[in-house]
């Protein structure tokens, strides 16, 4: 019976060893219990110093009791573990666009590389900041040849500020660096009226001189750079074919870009057609 009564107290024991909830709490009783007992002996024996002593059975009581909770948990804990991470790791696949897209949003906040109303490229995309926000950038789309609205609107996600190059072309909204080139074939010798052509463009940039060499001189301030302009500025060359190229590059306002285009196209044509005859 004695055997008996032994083997069953043993067999109990090792239930209670293995069962982990018991072992925590049976760790944590019998190490407060150790403090108390500790901390009697502490109050009745050392009169001086008392807070520091006790203050420091504390803090050994508690990295033991952490430290023998770990030990006891460490299977279940490096499961847990390894599960938070694959679902931390999900999530973030999930809504890794969602992710980029806000870090572009604080990218765009924190370093202001426009503000609303500008005219601005991302990428191959032109087009007037509408709005901004922590998904998208709206742009009010602009065929930049033309210089005008096209009517539609762009959704770009900010991801694609990350990764895309911005262009703030805002001047551009009052002058533009305007450049156009006409071909013709080989047939005259465009010098021969060039300056007739020169003094056609002054002409048409007469009225707005002033006030474009001083928007002129505040770009270049700006951006403590040097840019052409604002005179007129014609050039000829060849095509990778041989025909004749004239170059033309007006500092304008911006409304007016094309109508200064389509005259000075009229007036090479004339010239053209009028030295062909000769």
């Amino acid at each position: 019976m004695l055997l008996s009564a032994g083997a069953n107290v043993s067999s109990i024991v090792e239930v209670l060893i293995e069962n982990k909830a018991v072992l925590s709490i049976g760790l944590i009783l019998l190490v407060m219990l150790t403090k108390l007992s500790l901390v009697k002996f502490i109050k009745r024996k050392d009169k001086q110093n008392k807070r520091l002593k006790i203050n420091m059975v504390n803090n050994a009581v508690t990295v033991f009791i952490i430290v023998g909770l770990f030990n006891i948990w460490s299977l279940e804990i490096q499961k847990f573990a390894f599960s938070i991470a694959a679902f931390v790791v999900a999530i973030v696949l999930a809504t890794r666009e969602f992710i980029q897209c806000f870090i572009g949003f604080l990218y765009i906040i924190s370093t202001r590389p426009f503000r609303i109303g500008d005219w601005v490229q991302v990428g191959n995309n032109y087009g007037e900041v509408h709005s901004t926000d922590w998904a998208k950038l709206t742009l009010l789309e602009i065929n930049i040849d033309a210089y005008e609205y096209t009517g539609k609107t762009l959704y770009l996600p900010n991801s694609q500020l990350i990764t895309s190059v911005i262009k703030n072309l805002n001047f551009l909204k009052r002058y533009a660096m305007h450049h156009f080139t006409v071909t013709r074939d080989g047939s005259v010798n465009p010098f021969s009226f060039l300056d007739e052509l020169h003094k056609k463009a002054y002409e048409y940039c007469a009225d707005f001189k002033e006030v474009a060499i001083r928007y002129n001189q505040l770009i270049e301030s700006r951006l403590d750079i040097n840019i052409a302009g604002p005179d007129p500025q014609i050039h000829v060359a060849t095509s990778d074919v041989g025909d004749t190229q004239i170059l033309f590059t007006i500092f304008c306002p911006t409304e007016r870009a094309m109508d200064i285009e389509q005259k000075l196209t009229a007036d090479l044509m004339k010239f053209w057609f009028e030295q062909q005859k000769k």
